[in-house]
């Protein structure tokens, strides 16, 4: 290996490792803006209609923790923004023209829909009316979903690109259908998927505080109160996440067959596979159920991904050596006619025929070995079952947080109470292992298929990126420190006004 490769290849690890970092403190905040807004309103729209005080105050108890970390969720996200003009400039100008259409949009949302109602959130409980602020507080999580949606368009686009064409002119693809990038299932499906594990984040953090006032014996009525709406929302957000995650699997199974078989670890597929529950136990036909809702539906593994294989639908995959030769001769073509358009355009258009032909392999062009399309197996194997486990363990957490306190006996069950306090730590690791499936079972791709991280990157030094690297890291720790500070020291004086007891 050469020394120019080394320093790329240095260079390409510390750029994904630090959008990664970025990526994942900002998903620490992201899940609970969706999750706590959507409480806040239901809480308020309560308030409304009773005119009970306790309500009034309990909503703004949860507000104040809702924009504590809404603050700092904004501040890390315009950071994350940056990194691909500055990190990842090859990939803003490949596909620029598509990427950047829902990013502005969500930037317009961002800070005119979402920005103007969470004012009217905060500081206009006694200069507007009643229904008013409650409208401003449901905008408020509409604006925050609405947001979310166009940033999923533009990750979900990344896993399965569609509705542009490539115009070897400018050298970048180029949309030809808004609405097919804005509305494919891949978005949808990741939209509600994203969104409804927020329901379950904000869920389980209005639990984890309820129970720890419960367990002190303090403010018994706003924290069982609490624990009603959260475990409720909870359950909603479960559910709503199985669904999502089963219908984003089977498109996952056809559009991205590597990144399931790395979740599986799965070397030689076929017909009728079955699911690993841990390495050594396995489950008949479950994965083929799970992957195309068909006992016998064929499941690629690695084996069959690398040399070929035929879909459930009959279409024959051709093997990845092949598709790396096709992307270099596209590669070439391309060139080729770059070089020759203005000085011999017919030459020029026999080379711009050989890659429209190629064109759609022209990301292998860039791979130098076929297993270079597979990703870290091990980590998102394990990533995957953490994030399904917990989701079951969640599950059961909020229809027990349900049951008990509709039954009255919550505050005496110390162990669930403990359980829901603990619960905080599992959704979090579940929502960041989420993450790390999507995206390192999509590696070596920046864009599935068609643009891999190492034609993607920046000319930059790997002595610069390091040094933003360890900024970054250290600015996000300070950041997440001061924040948890806070709204400790929020939750230590508990909700406003009088005490709230039975």
């Amino acid at each position: 290996m050469s020394l120019l490769s080394v320093e790329t290849t240095a260079l390409i690890d510390w750029s994904r490792a630090q959008f990664a970092i970025t990526a994942m403190y900002h998903w620490l905040f992201v899940p609970l803006t969706l999750g706590l807004s959507l409480i806040v309103a239901v809480m308020e729209t309560i308030y409304v209609r009773t005119n009970d005080e306790f309500w009034k105050r309990t909503t703004q108890f949860w507000m104040k923790l809702f924009g504590i970390n809404f603050a700092i969720g904004v501040a890390t996200g315009i950071i994350l923004e940056f990194q691909f003009g500055t990190n990842w400039s090859n990939y803003s100008w490949f596909v620029g023209d598509i990427f950047g259409a829902p990013l502005a949009i969500e930037g317009i949302l961002a800070f005119f829909m979402e920005s103007t109602f969470v004012a009217v959130m905060f500081f206009g409980w006694d200069k507007v009316s009643k229904k008013f602020h409650c409208a401003s507080s449901w905008l408020t999580a509409i604006g925050a979903s609405i947001s979310a949606w166009w940033i999923l368009v533009a990750n979900s686009w990344m896993q399965h690109p569609v509705g542009m064409t490539f115009n070897p002119d400018t050298a970048r693809n180029e949309m030809m259908d808004f609405f097919h990038v804005a509305f494919q299932p891949f978005a949808v499906f990741k939209f509600f998927h994203s969104v409804l594990s927020g329901w379950m984040t904000g869920a389980a953090f209005v639990i984890a505080i309820a129970c720890w006032f419960l367990l002190r014996n303090r403010e018994r009525r706003f924290a069982l109160a609490s624990i009603r709406i959260a475990a409720i929302v909870g359950l909603i957000g479960t559910i709503g996440v199985a669904g999502s995650g089963d219908q984003s699997g089977v498109l996952v199974a056809k559009y991205q067959p590597m990144k399931l078989a790395a979740a599986e670890g799965l070397q030689d597929g076929g017909k009728g596979a079955a699911f690993s529950v841990i390495p050594g136990v396995e489950i008949p036909k479950v994965l083929s159920i799970l992957a195309t809702h068909d006992a016998e539906g064929m499941v690629p593994g690695y084996k069959q991904i690398l040399e070929g294989y035929t879909d459930n639908d009959g279409n024959t995959h051709a093997s990845v050596a092949e598709k790396i030769a096709n992307g270099k001769k596209a590669l070439e073509a391309f060139r080729l006619y770059r070089e020759l358009r203005d000085t011999d355009p017919a030459q020029a258009a026999v080379h711009r025929k050989v890659l429209d032909e190629n064109v759609q392999f022209l990301g292998y062009g860039y791979l130098n070995a076929p297993e270079d399309l597979i990703p870290n197996s091990g980590l998102v194997y394990w990533c995957f079952r953490l994030m399904v486990y917990a989701g079951g363990a969640l599950l059961l957490m909020f229809a027990l947080m349900w049951w008990f306190e509709r039954k009255g006996k919550l505050p005496e069950m110390r162990s669930l109470l403990y359980v829901g306090l603990w619960s905080l730590l599992l959704v979090y690791l579940a929502g960041q292992a989420g993450w790390i499936v999507a995206e390192v079972g999509r590696q070596p791709w920046a864009i599935q298929d068609l643009l891999p991280v190492n034609a993607a990157i920046s000319s930059l030094s790997v002595e610069a990126v390091q040094t933003t690297f360890f900024l970054f890291v250290a600015l996000f720790t300070i950041m997440l420190i001061a924040e948890v500070r806070i709204l400790c020291n929020a939750i230590k004086k508990g909700p406003a006004g009088e005490p709230i007891e039975a």
